[in-house]
């Protein structure tokens, strides 16, 4: 008897079924670790939603009469500036509130941009192979052999330190660890049955990779997406404190840092609260990153 197969015949088959997804959650959402994080992160991400609102001053706001005002609890203080003021007299809890807003959108941006390159050339190269695996694998390899930063700091002084040029420079300077990912899960999936299946019954390549093939890797992108944020922070505050971000039209964490550091033994508040801000938005980032990876690796019992 002799079978027939359609186009519609072949269905996506997930990598897991549904209640193994549920089940991860659920790991994830019982873990302590992933509970504090999560907590956290919601906390960073609330306040630099609100923070015209949240924030009690004017960020850019001077005066020198108040600088140098010590936070609420040491002697000296002031109700009025919680955390205290810097060297100029602007308050360091709006400055540090508004500069969770660049943080953050640097962090998430950036990693949009290296979602969508990084993403695009594993798929490619995975699902392809051939002399296109290799002519991507060789840029891959190039970019992996620069530092990050270093690549950033010649992309931000030929093109000039801004908000936008500091997205799209760690943007294209982090796609390379998405590509590398998902080009090892491609070139796993690509000899499956479904796929086989799909391409007998003449499948075009696209809609293979966009069907059937894409949401498979959905689980390490985020994961990886979740982590790359976390790098992308760090990077734009290095990038701060070094003169060569946007610290000088917004207030940013980094750059914050580097105006304190002249004065760590007169006013310790000013280089060590955005550090503190620094610290716990990256661990919060990676806690949850961490238990993302648990939760979803099939392995897991």
């Amino acid at each position: 008897m002799a079978v027939t197969l359609d186009r519609e015949s072949v269905v996506y088959t997930p990598s897991a079924p549904l209640f193994s997804r549920s089940r991860a959650w659920r790991r994830f959402a019982l873990n302590p670790a992933a509970l504090a994080g999560s907590l956290i992160l919601v906390v960073v991400v609330g306040v630099a939603l609100a923070a015209p609102w949240v924030a009690p001053h004017d960020p850019a706001k001077q005066s020198l009469l108040r600088r140098f005002t010590p936070p609420v609890w040491q002697a000296g203080g002031s109700a009025a500036y919680l955390l205290g003021t810097d060297q100029v007299g602007r308050d360091v809890l709006s400055r540090i509130v508004h500069g969770a807003r660049i943080s953050l959108l640097v962090g998430v941006s950036a990693v949009i941009v290296s979602l969508l390159v990084g993403v695009t050339a594993g798929l490619v190269s995975g699902f392809v192979g051939g002399k296109v695996d290799t002519a991507i694998g060789t840029v891959v390899d190039i970019f992996l052999s620069f530092p990050q930063i270093l690549l950033a700091l010649a992309f931000v002084a030929a093109l000039g330190p801004s908000l936008v040029t500091i997205i799209v420079v760690l943007g294209l300077t982090g796609w390379e660890r998405y590509t590398r990912v998902v080009r090892a899960e491609v070139m796993a999936l690509r000899e499956k049955e479904f796929i086989e299946a799909a391409r007998a019954i003449g499948v075009g390549r696209l809609r293979i990779i966009v069907r059937h093939v894409l949401p498979n890797t959905v689980s390490s992108i985020v994961v990886l997406s979740t982590l790359q944020v976390a790098q992308a922070i760090l990077a734009e505050a290095a990038l701060s404190f070094l003169g060569v971000s946007s610290g000088r039209a917004y207030p940013t964490w980094g750059h914050m840092i580097s105006l304190g550091r002249d004065f760590v033994t007169v006013a310790w508040w000013l280089p060590t609260l955005p550090g503190l801000a620094i610290l716990l938005t990256v661990l919060a980032i990676n806690l949850v990153g961490d238990r993302l990876r648990d939760a979803l690796d099939p392995r897991a019992t």
